[in-house]
C-alpha cells in the first residue's frame, strides 16, 4: 500500500499528457484518469492522455458527461485526495469538486485573471499580446475564479503562431507541476485569490470566426492568420464565391495603399486592408491543395480583383 495522496485526473491535449508525466515521474498516484475520446472532425496534433495512463496502468474513463451520477458515484468510489485538470474541456460539478478533501485544482493556459475562457492561447496570440503563460488554480464552481496556487509566464513573439506559443505554454505547465506538486502533497503549497478587476474572459471559437474582414488592419488581420493557422481551421475570404484560407501572411509597411480585400499585386501576393496592406505567403482556393502565395495569386489573380464576402 502506498501512502502517496490518491490522485484524479481529469485531463486532454499535450498539457493533460506532459502534467500527468511528471506527477507520474514524482511518483504520485493516480487512481484514475478521465478524458475525452477524439473527434472524428477535429485535427489531432497533440499526444493521448489515453495512451499515456494505459501504458502507466492507470484506468481511463471517457463518459460523455462527466458528472452524470454513475461517475460521480465512481469517482467517490476512487476516493481522491486531490483531483487535477488539465486542458479537460467539460465543467466539473461542484459536487464533484466537493469530494477530494485535499482539493481540486485545474491548470489554465493564460495568466488568470487574463483570459479566463476557452481557447485562451489562440486569444491572446489573436489580440497581439506579447506574453502569455499558465496558471494553477484552485477550481471553483465559476470557471476559471479560483483562488491562484502558482504562475509561470512565457513569451510572445511577433511570429509566433498559436501552436508556437502552445508549445511553451505546454512546457510552462510541466514546470508548473514539477514545483508545485511537492508543496500540495505535503499541504505547503500557498494560494492567492485573482483581482477581479483586472478579470476578461473570452468564448469558444469556431471555423466561422476565422472570417476575414478585410477592413481592420493588416496587422489585425496578420494576428488573426497566425492564431488560427495550422493546426487550427484556419483564417478565411471569398474568391467568387469559394472560400480562399489564408495560412501564412506578413503585414507590409510603405505599400501603396489600396481598398480592403483588393488585390494590390500577384508576385508578390499583396491585399490591401483598412490600414497597411497584407502579404499572402501561403493560402488554399476551397477543394485544391494548399498552394504559396504568389503561384496562387499568379495563376488565379489580378491586380484590382476583390476578396470579400462570399456574394464576391
Amino acid at each position: 500500500m502506498t501512502n502517496e495522496p490518491r490522485i484524479i485526473l481529469a485531463a486532454y491535449s499535450e498539457v493533460g499528457v506532459v502534467c500527468l508525466e511528471e506527477l507520474l515521474a514524482q511518483g504520485a498516484h493516480v487512481v484514475g484518469v478521465y478524458t475525452h475520446a477524439d473527434d472524428q472532425f477535429e485535427e489531432i496534433w497533440f499526444r493521448s492522455v489515453a495512451r499515456v495512463a494505459t501504458e502507466a496502468g492507470i484506468p481511463v474513463y471517457t463518459p460523455e458527461d462527466i458528472n452524470a451520477p454513475a461517475e460521480i458515484e465512481r469517482i467517490r468510489a476512487l476516493r481522491p485526495d486531490f483531483l487535477f485538470s488539465f486542458y479537460y474541456r467539460k465543467m466539473i460539478a461542484p459536487e464533484i469538486l466537493s469530494i477530494p478533501p485535499m482539493g481540486a485544482y485545474n491548470m489554465h493556459g493564460s495568466l488568470l485573471p487574463r483570459y479566463r475562457g476557452r481557447a485562451c492561447v489562440n486569444w491572446a496570440v489573436l489580440k497581439g499580446e506579447n506574453e502569455t503563460g499558465v496558471t494553477l488554480h484552485v477550481m471553483t464552481p465559476r470557471a476559471d475564479a479560483g483562488d491562484i496556487v502558482d504562475q509561470e509566464t512565457v513569451p510572445i513573439e511577433f511570429t509566433d503562431t498559436a501552436q508556437d506559443v502552445f508549445w511553451k505554454v505546454r512546457d510552462a505547465a510541466r514546470k508548473v507541476i514539477s514545483r508545485t506538486w511537492p508543496l500540495l502533497r505535503d499541504g505547503r503549497a500557498q494560494r492567492r485569490p485573482q483581482d477581479e478587476t483586472q478579470a476578461t474572459k473570452f468564448g469558444r471559437r469556431g471555423p466561422q470566426d476565422g472570417f476575414i474582414d478585410w477592413n481592420a488592419a493588416a496587422t489585425e488581420i496578420y494576428n488573426l492568420v497566425r492564431a488560427v493557422t495550422h493546426p487550427f481551421p484556419g483564417a478565411f475570404t471569398y474568391l467568387e464565391g469559394k472560400k480562399l484560407f489564408i495560412w501564412k501572411t506578413a503585414p507590409l509597411k510603405g505599400y501603396g495603399n489600396g481598398k480592403p480585400g483588393e488585390v494590390l499585386d500577384v508576385e508578390p501576393f499583396v491585399v490591401g486592408t483598412g490600414k497597411g496592406a497584407l502579404r499572402v505567403d501561403r493560402c488554399q482556393l476551397e477543394g485544391e491543395t494548399e498552394m504559396d502565395g504568389p503561384a496562387f495569386a499568379a495563376r488565379s489573380l489580378q491586380p484590382g480583383k476583390k476578396l470579400g464576402g462570399n456574394h464576391l
